[in-house]
C-alpha cells in the first residue's frame, strides 16, 4: 500500500530534465527537415482541400456575431489541431521507443538523473516539437493571406500552452502502453471525436446541446475558443475560464501521467 502511495507523491524536478531535453534536440536536428515537412504536410492539406475546396460551397461561416471566410474559420481550428497532433505523437510513439523499445530512458538514470526529470524532459520535448510544427504552419498562413492579425503572437502563446497540455495527456497513455498498437484507443476514442466536437471544422453551435455542453470542456475546445478570435482580430470572450481549463487538464495530466510512469519502472 505505501508503494502504491508514493507514485502519487509530489513531482521531484530539477534542473537535471535540461540535460534529456537537449539530448532529443540533438538527435532530432538530424532529422529536422523530413520532420518539419511531415509535420506541417498534413494540416497544409487540410487546410488547402475542405478551405478553398469545401469553403467555396460553404461561403462564409458566422462566428460570435461575425461573418468571416470559411478559411479563416478553419485555419483558426486546424492550428489548434495541429498543435494537438504534433504534441501527441511526439509524447507517444517517439517517447515510447525511447522509454520501452529503445531503453533510452534506463540508460539516462544511470546518471544522476532521476525519472520525474526524464517525464518533465520529455513533455517539455513534446511540447517544443508541437511549438515548432504551429510556428511553421503560422508562416504559411501569412504567407496565404488568411490573417494578418497582430493578436497572433498572443495565439502563439497559447497553441505553446496547448501544446504542454497535450503532451501531458499523451503521457498518461505512454507509460500505459505495452505496445504501440494500444495507441489506437486513444486516437479513436480521444482523439478522433474531440476534433469532431471542439468546432475545428464547423461551429459548435450545429451540435445537439448535451453534446455541446460536454464539448465546452475538452481541452481542444479551449484552445480553439482562445485562439479563432484572435485570427479574425478579437480578442476571446472568456479568456480565464479557457486558460484555466488548459491549466488544469496540464496539471492533472502531468501529475497522473508521472505516477504511472512511477509505478510502471517500479514493477
Amino acid at each position: 500500500m505505501r508503494t502504491h502511495v508514493s507514485h502519487w507523491r509530489a513531482p521531484r524536478l530539477s534542473l537535471r530534465w535540461w540535460p534529456v531535453f537537449r539530448r532529443n534536440l540533438l538527435v532530432w536536428r538530424k532529422l529536422a527537415i523530413p520532420s518539419l515537412i511531415g509535420n506541417i504536410a498534413e494540416p497544409l492539406i487540410w487546410l488547402v482541400a475542405f478551405g478553398y475546396g469545401m469553403g467555396a460551397l460553404v461561403g462564409r461561416v458566422r462566428v460570435e456575431g461575425m461573418e468571416v471566410p470559411y478559411i479563416l474559420f478553419l485555419a483558426s481550428g486546424s492550428i489548434c489541431m495541429s498543435a494537438m497532433n504534433a504534441a501527441t505523437f511526439e509524447a507517444l510513439y517517439s517517447a515510447f521507443s525511447r522509454m520501452h523499445v529503445q531503453k533510452t530512458w534506463d540508460g539516462i538514470m544511470n546518471a544522476p538523473v532521476s525519472l520525474d526529470d526524464i517525464v518533465m524532459a520529455e513533455m517539455l520535448w513534446a511540447a517544443y516539437k508541437a511549438i515548432f510544427t504551429v510556428t511553421a504552419i503560422l508562416l504559411v498562413m501569412l504567407g496565404l493571406g488568411i490573417s494578418y492579425s497582430p493578436k497572433l503572437l498572443a495565439a502563439w502563446l497559447v497553441l505553446a500552452g496547448a501544446g504542454v497540455t497535450f503532451s501531458c495527456i499523451a503521457l498518461i497513455f505512454n507509460a500505459l502502453a505495452k505496445g504501440y498498437d494500444f495507441f489506437t484507443y486513444y486516437f479513436t476514442l480521444f482523439l478522433t471525436p474531440m476534433m469532431f466536437l471542439s468546432g475545428v471544422f464547423f461551429p459548435r453551435e450545429q451540435l445537439p446541446e448535451l453534446v455541446r455542453l460536454f464539448a465546452d470542456w475538452l481541452p481542444l475546445t479551449a484552445a480553439v475558443e482562445l485562439v479563432r478570435p484572435m485570427f479574425m482580430d478579437r480578442w476571446p470572450a472568456q479568456p480565464l475560464r479557457h486558460l484555466l481549463v488548459l491549466a488544469a487538464y496540464a496539471v492533472g495530466a502531468f501529475w497522473v501521467a508521472l505516477a504511472v510512469t512511477r509505478r510502471r519502472f517500479a514493477a
